[in-house]
Order: C-alpha cells, then structure tokens, then sequence
C-alpha cells in the first residue's frame, strides 16, 4: 500500500469528518450567538459569530471539493471558472476567518485596559465597522486570484500564469495567514494577560471572564492549528529547488496532506473548544440546542 494511497484515503475520510463535525459546530455556534442577548451585544462573540458563518461557508466549498479530487473528480481541472472560483474563495476566506480570532483578541485587551478612553472602543458598533472593512479588504484581495488563475493547456492543472503572482503567493501563505495571525493572537493574548494581572479589580467590573476564557482558549486552538502547517510551507519553499528523489517527494506529499487536515482544525474546533471553556456557554448549547433542562431551570437569555 503506497504513500500516495494512504495519503488520499486520509484526504477523503478524514475530510468527510471534518466537514461533518465542522458544519454541526459552527452551525451551533451562529445558532447561540445570534439567540443569546448577551452574545449579540459583545464585540468578541460578535466575531464568534461573523467566524462561525463564514467558516460555514468555507466548509461547503474547499473541503467538499478536496472530497471530489481525492476520488478523482477534479473540476479544476476541466472548468475555468470553478479554477478561478475555488482559488478566489482560498484567497479570501481563511483571511477572514482568521481576522475574526485576532480582533476578538485585540478587543478583549481593549476591554481589559486601564484607560477607560481606551475600553470605550469596545463596542459592537465599532466591531461591525471593523467586520464590514476587513471583509471588503478580503474580497478585494482575492480578485488577483481570478485573473492569474487558469488550466493550463499542456498539463490540464488549474495554476497561477503570473510569475509575480506567484512568488506573492508565498508571502501569502507564511505572512498574512500564518505569521500574522499567530503574531497578533500571541501578542494581544499577553497583553490581556497582563491587563488582568495588573487590575484585577477593575477587570472583575467590565469584563466577562468567560468570553475572555473563550477568546484564549480560540486562540490557541488557531496557534496550535497553523504552526505545524506553517512549517511545512516555509520547508517547501526553503526546498523548492534541490533535487528530490521519488521516495522523498511521495513522503513530503503525504506530510502535506496530513498537515492540510490539521490545519483545518481552527475552523471546525471552535463550537468544542467553546464548550470546553464556557460554562455559559455549555448551559446555552443545552438548553437551546440538546433541549436539556434541569427541573426549574431558567432558559439562558442573556
């Protein structure tokens, strides 16, 4: 049983799970945070929120069209506008999406400062400003995607025909979505950190602490998730022009495949790293979701 054997069945099934697990939790997470009055109005849970749908989204379109070219039914390879399409939504969505997770935690450090001029920019009005610009920044960013992409007459494989396209794809992959966002959430993440430390009174007035837990607890999940990937794409790229033999390129392949799984963990794990963090949170999914309620339970509205 070869490598590249292996690596497509772990492609197909263990996406298949991911998308299964990942619809079921975002669903649940838009399903709390738009019912729940208390998670309407916080500027964090609002970027839960705008998250979860997009990772929705995200779900319905990449990972069902890695199922279709692990079992060889690869319409990039036969449609323009599926090649262009696909590669604008790659260009587009995990930017977004790991936006969200970086503003909830920048907004959490807002929310925990010692300048009350500072913590009165945390606020929804602001954080849907803030959602609005960096989702037409995005879509903006994708558009180079859908000129430079197209199916290459000689081999049939949908690819970048830019050459500086292409060496800005690399920036891409290692800078905006991995450096960046692990930079932000790790940076932020300390700055909060020390905010609660250096004011534990005043935190315990003006914040949430379980929103806080849940917007570290996110963002780990998003480090933990990306680090492993980022390694392999700054490896391919530090590599990308010594001679590899079969073997050595049929492993690397079969690594990529596995880290690519991986790196979906941040956008199916937030609904279970939510009700591993919130007790709040864990209530709301009971009674709103499982319709489970202890005898003279009160239903979770705020």
């Amino acid at each position: 049983m070869s490598l590249t054997y292996i690596g497509q069945q772990i492609t197909i099934y263990g996406t298949l799970c991911y998308l299964v697990t990942g619809i079921v939790g975002n669903t649940i997470n838009v399903y709390i945070f738009s019912t729940t009055r208390s998670y309407r109005t916080n500027p964090s849970t609002f970027y839960f929120l705008i998250n979860s749908i997009l990772n929705l989204v995200y779900l319905l379109i990449h990972p069902t069209s890695r199922i279709a070219i692990g079992v060889g039914n690869d319409l990039t390879q036969t449609s323009t506008s599926w090649c262009k399409a696909r590669n604008y939504v790659l260009f587009t969505f995990p930017g977004i999406v790991l936006t969200c997770p970086c503003l909830a935690m920048i907004d959490q450090f807002i929310a925990t400062s010692r300048n009350a001029k500072l913590r009165s920019f945390s606020n929804i009005q602001l954080a849907r400003r803030l959602m609005v610009i960096m989702c037409f920044l995005w879509a903006l960013h994708g558009v180079p995607a859908i000129l430079f992409y197209d199916i290459s007459p000689a081999t049939r494989i949908c690819q970048i025909t830019n050459s500086t396209f292409l060496k800005y794809r690399s920036i891409y992959l290692l800078g905006l979505t991995y450096a960046i966002p692990v930079s932000v959430t790790i940076l932020f993440g300390y700055l909060t950190y020390r905010n609660i430390h250096s004011i534990r009174a005043l935190v315990n007035q003006h914040i949430d602490r379980q929103i806080l837990r849940m917007t570290i607890f996110q963002a780990v999940l998003v480090n933990v998730c990306l680090l492993p990937y980022a390694a392999i794409v700054t490896y391919n790229n530090i590599t990308e022009n010594e001679m590899k033999d079969t073997s050595r390129v049929l492993l690397e392949n079969f690594l990529a495949s596995l880290f690519v799984l991986w790196n979906y963990g941040y956008i199916v794990g937030n609904c279970y790293v939510f009700i591993l963090s919130s007790k709040k949170f864990r209530q709301a999914v009971k009674s709103k979701v499982l319709r489970w309620r202890r005898p003279n339970q009160v239903s979770i509205t705020a």
